[in-house]
């Protein structure tokens, strides 16, 4: 599958990048006395020709396990009806006996997670007594909300497995022993664990030869896919141990430059399809024009009724009003004075006496 996506390792050169960088890796751990019994995680570095469209997280299972014995190993489970949360851890320990599972070191059921584990402090605390987290499928929606970010920024977040399943031992086994590669639509780098510096280095080289063909055959990308391949550990400088050839790359401008025609063919036909349509609708727009165009018939135009005159009218109305007393000449109202005047002089009259 990697042969036909243009990744072929040379297997010499994988071990002998093993082999140098736990050379170095071992005479760094005899400097430093207190880090002896530790192992370093050894990691391979993908470095793709393009940024993924869609992130995408790959499971890898390994030949040999790159996780240690020591790992401390958590599992978190659904509540089971009718039963308390010890119940319910007792119930899955039993199961998990049953079926031959011996790399789990703590059982967490979803009730004990939402109450006993609801502060920051027991969260930290959860997060740092265990190396991974497993989860029943059936709760695996609902953690998010109850963990917190840190799980998921350092890379803890767990990881789902089918306590239903009939091989439950085997499907544990691989995705404890086994590794994820997350790749993400923001660059093109992304790493996965392999390995570990105990580990002998036959078995390291065969762990990156499984990955690199899993990775390459999952990869949701077309053409050549690998630029550069590299493996480190923690605090070690990458070594190359494969680099893509340069005919990969005109490869990929080829590809670049038919996808680029496609989509020019499809815009010219969408804009050919637009204007053949605008051209039919303003053909048949102009067709029903001219069939409603119809022929001007000759309609006999009325004759308007005549209306009575209303001046007349108006004008009788104008002679019949009165006018008004103060416009005529001569017959001038008497004032107001001259009626007080004319009451005095009778009254003057009658009081002189009559001579005899």
């Amino acid at each position: 599958m990697a042969e036909d996506r243009g990744v072929v390792l040379d297997r010499a050169q994988v071990k002998k990048a093993v082999q140098a960088l736990q050379a170095f890796l071992k005479s760094k751990s005899t400097k430093d006395s207190l880090f002896l019994d530790e192992t370093q995680q050894i990691s391979l570095l993908f470095t793709l020709w393009k940024v993924p469209k869609k992130a995408q997280t790959i499971r890898i299972p390994l030949p040999h396990g790159q996780r240690p014995d020591t790992d401390e190993v958590c599992l978190f489970t659904r509540d089971e009806p009718k039963m308390t949360s010890e119940q319910t851890q007792r119930f899955y320990k039993k199961l998990l006996e049953e079926k031959g599972v011996k790399n789990i070191s703590e059982i967490i059921p979803y009730k004990a997670l939402r109450t006993e584990y609801k502060p920051y402090e027991a969260k930290r605390r959860l997060l740092g007594n265990f190396d991974l987290f497993l989860s029943d499928d059936r709760v695996r929606r609902l953690l998010p909300s109850h963990l917190g970010k840190h799980f998921y920024e350092r890379k803890k977040e767990p990881l789902s497995v089918n306590l239903q399943s009939k091989h439950l031992a085997r499907d544990i086994q691989r995705v404890i022993q086994g590794t994820s590669l997350k790749v993400n639509n923001k660059g093109c780098c992304c790493m996965a664990r392999v390995g570990h510096s105990a580990m002998t280095a036959d078995e390291v080289a065969e762990n990156i030869e499984a990955a690199v063909q899993t990775v390459a055959a999952k990869l949701r990308t077309k053409g050549p896919v690998m630029k550069l391949i590299h493996i480190k550990s923690q605090t070690s400088v990458a070594l190359p141990i494969y680099t893509s050839e340069l005919s990969h790359l005109s490869v990929l401008e080829e590809a670049e430059k038919g996808a680029a025609a496609k989509k020019k063919a499809k815009k010219n036909k969408t804009e050919d399809t637009k204007q053949t349509d605008t051209t039919v609708e303003g053909k048949e727009k102009k067709a029903e024009e001219e069939q409603n165009e119809e022929i001007p018939q000759l309609v006999p135009i009325a004759t308007p009724i005549k209306k009575p005159k209303l001046e007349p009218a108006k004008k009788k109305q104008l002679e019949k009003a009165p006018k008004p007393a103060a416009a005529k000449k001569g017959n001038k109202a008497p004032s107001k004075l001259t009626k007080k005047a004319g009451k005095a002089d009778s009254k003057v009259k009658r009081k002189v006496p009559k001579v005899k």
